[in-house]
C-alpha cells in the first residue's frame, strides 16, 4: 500500500512541475489564451549609400550613415490557445541624413486554424497598416525629394498566412504576405526654397507666384508583396538559436495630384502654372521603389520562464530604383531582443 501511494506522489509531482516556457524567438510561437508577450529589441546599424540617381544628385553616393538607432516592439495577448492580438511598431532615428520617426507599424489579429498532431501548424492573420499615423514629411528642392520622416502618410492593411513544422527540437517555417496601402494627401512637402521656369522672365521663386510653402498631394495607392523563411533549433532548456531569410518590395511612389488649393499671383499665374502642373505629374510615378533581402542569426538565452535575451544580427542586400533614397552597398545591424510572457 505504501508502495502504491509513493508512485501516486511521484507522479503528482511530475505532473505538477510546470513545463519550460513557450520559446517567444520560434517562428511559430503563439500565447496561450491570456498570455500577453512582449519583444522589445534596440538595434545599432551602419549604412553605405549605393550610387542610385537621387544619391548622385544629392551628392551622398557612397557616403556612410552611422550610428543609426532603432527600436523595434511587438507585442500581444492570446484571446484563445489559437487567436490572438498582436502589434507591432518600430522607430528608426538617422542622424547623418537627418531622418527620424516610425518606419513600421501593425496592429491586428491572428488565428491558427490548423494544428496537427505531428506539430503542423498553419497561421493565418490581418492587420491594420499603420503608415498614416504620422505624416510624410520632407522637402522638395532642387536636388530631389528630401525625406524628414519614415512614414509614407498612408493607411492599408496586410494579410498573411505562416506555417511550418516542428521536429523534435527544429522547426522551420514560411510566411508570404501582401500589403495594399491607399492613397491620400496625409502628407506636408516644404517648397518654400523651389524655383519653375517661367517663360520670357526665368525661374522664379513659387513663393512669387502664390505657392505655399508647404503643400500636400494625393499620393497613389501601392500593392507590396513579403515573404520569408525560417529555421529555429532549441539546443536545451536554457539555449536555441535561429536563422531566416525575408523579401520585402516596396512599390513606386506616385502622386496623383496636388492637394493643396493654390492662390496664384495673377501677375505669374498663366505662366507658373503650368509649371507647377508639369512639376506635379513628373511625379506621377517617381520610381522610387526598391528590393530588400534580408539574412538575420540569433541566439538566445532563457533566463527564467517569463524572461529571456536575444543577440540577433541582421544584414540586407537591396535593389534600388534610379530615384530611390533607400539603396545601399551595405546594411548592417546588430542589437539585443529582450522577451517577457505573463
Amino acid at each position: 500500500m505504501m508502495k502504491n501511494s509513493l508512485k501516486l506522489a511521484v507522479a503528482a509531482s511530475v505532473l505538477a512541475t510546470p513545463a519550460m516556457a513557450a520559446n517567444l524567438e520560434n517562428p511559430l510561437y503563439m500565447p496561450t489564451a491570456g498570455e500577453f508577450y512582449s519583444k522589445t529589441a534596440a538595434g545599432l546599424m551602419v549604412k553605405v549609400a549605393d550610387s542610385s540617381d537621387a544619391h548622385k544628385l544629392k551628392g551622398h553616393d557612397g557616403a556612410t550613415e552611422f550610428p543609426i538607432w532603432r527600436i523595434q516592439e511587438d507585442l500581444g495577448i492570446g484571446i484563445t490557445d489559437r487567436i490572438a492580438i498582436r502589434g507591432a511598431f518600430q522607430y528608426t532615428h538617422d542622424a547623418d541624413i537627418d531622418r527620424k520617426g516610425l518606419n513600421h507599424g501593425r496592429l491586428g489579429l491572428i488565428w491558427r486554424p490548423i494544428q496537427t498532431n505531428d506539430n503542423i501548424v498553419l497561421d493565418v492573420y490581418a492587420d491594420a497598416h499603420l503608415g498614416g499615423i504620422n505624416k510624410m514629411r520632407g522637402a522638395y528642392t532642387a536636388t530631389g525629394f528630401q525625406y524628414d520622416n519614415y512614414s509614407n502618410g498612408r493607411w492599408g492593411a496586410d494579410v498573411g498566412v505562416r506555417f511550418g513544422k516542428t521536429w523534435s527540437k527544429l522547426t522551420t517555417s514560411a510566411f508570404v504576405e501582401v500589403l495594399k496601402t491607399f492613397g491620400s494627401s496625409n502628407n506636408v512637402i516644404e517648397v518654400s526654397g523651389l524655383s519653375v521656369p517661367v517663360s520670357g522672365i526665368g525661374m522664379v521663386p513659387v513663393s512669387m507666384a502664390g505657392v505655399p510653402g508647404e503643400i500636400s498631394v494625393d499620393l497613389k495607392s501601392t500593392t507590396e508583396i513579403n515573404f520569408g523563411l525560417n529555421a529555429f533549433y532549441q539546443i536545451n532548456d536554457r539555449w536555441s538559436w535561429g536563422a531566416g531569410f525575408k523579401y520585402n518590395h516596396h512599390a513606386d511612389n506616385g502622386v496623383k495630384s496636388l492637394a493643396t488649393d493654390i492662390n496664384y499671383n495673377p501677375a505669374y499665374e498663366a505662366l507658373a502654372k503650368p509649371a507647377i502642373d508639369k512639376l506635379i505629374a513628373g511625379l506621377s510615378d517617381m520610381n522610387d521603389g526598391f528590393d530588400e533581402y534580408i539574412v538575420t542569426l540569433s541566439v538566445a538565452n532563457q533566463l527564467t520562464d517569463n524572461v529571456q535575451v536575444a543577440l540577433y544580427g541582421e544584414y540586407t542586400f537591396d535593389t534600388a530604383h534610379a530615384n530611390s533614397q533607400n539603396g545601399t552597398d551595405v546594411k548592417a545591424e546588430v542589437g539585443v531582443r529582450l522577451n517577457l510572457a505573463f
